[in-house]
């Protein structure tokens, strides 16, 4: 007897959240996602290699030596998974970063979305910020700013990736790394994806 007292009122509490205007909550996973869910740089950085792996072109690539010369070197990637992993250095979509980044959007007048990730004050993180832009939800452009200090090293890069037309066309990546007991190394690479 007790159970069918519980039933009804459980029944009613369904039925008028039910009959409620659908357009006045989100679903549960859209709000999750719109709150909690950042830029899927793995996702980006699958599909990129996915295509160039298909495409196969060459890279020319120009890498900065310790005597602040430059040598350049024309090469073909059979992994471009390999190729672009240090990117995976600024995924910042993992369910234990949630919340530790604040997001800014800005539409410029051009069309353009630029969306930015910063660490919240306080937070340790390696990335600090993360800047993706896009145009009608197509990636443009993708840049990190990912940094270590501890007292054994101190390390800070920016990486970025040019995505005009939604395809990948050149890479960058330049820092400095300081071990304790050793001088600063400056480095910088940077790749243009041939046609």
């Amino acid at each position: 007897m007790r159970k069918r007292g519980l039933v009804l009122p459980v029944a009613l509490a369904m039925l008028l959240t039910a009959c409620g205007p659908e357009n006045d909550v989100p679903a549960p996973n859209e709000a999750l996602r719109q709150h909690t869910s950042y830029f899927n740089l793995p996702a980006f950085l699958s599909e990129q290699s996915t295509e160039l792996n298909r495409r196969k072109p060459a890279v020319e690539k120009q890498v900065l030596l310790r005597d602040g010369g430059l040598e350049t070197e024309r090469l073909t990637p059979t992994d471009w998974a390999r190729e672009l992993q240090i990117f995976q250095q600024a995924d910042i979509d993992k369910p234990a970063l949630r919340g530790l980044y604040l997001v800014d959007s800005v539409a410029t007048p051009d069309g353009l979305l630029r969306r930015t990730y910063r660490r919240r004050p306080g937070v340790e993180q390696p990335v600090r910020q993360l800047l993706v832009v896009s145009r009608n939800g197509q990636v443009q452009q993708v840049r990190a700013t990912v940094s270590q200090d501890n007292p054994l090293v101190y390390s800070s890069k920016t990486l970025e990736l040019d995505s005009p037309n939604g395809q990948l066309s050149t890479y960058r990546v330049q820092g400095v790394q300081k071990l304790i007991l050793f001088d600063s190394v400056r480095y910088a690479v940077r790749g243009t994806i041939g046609q």
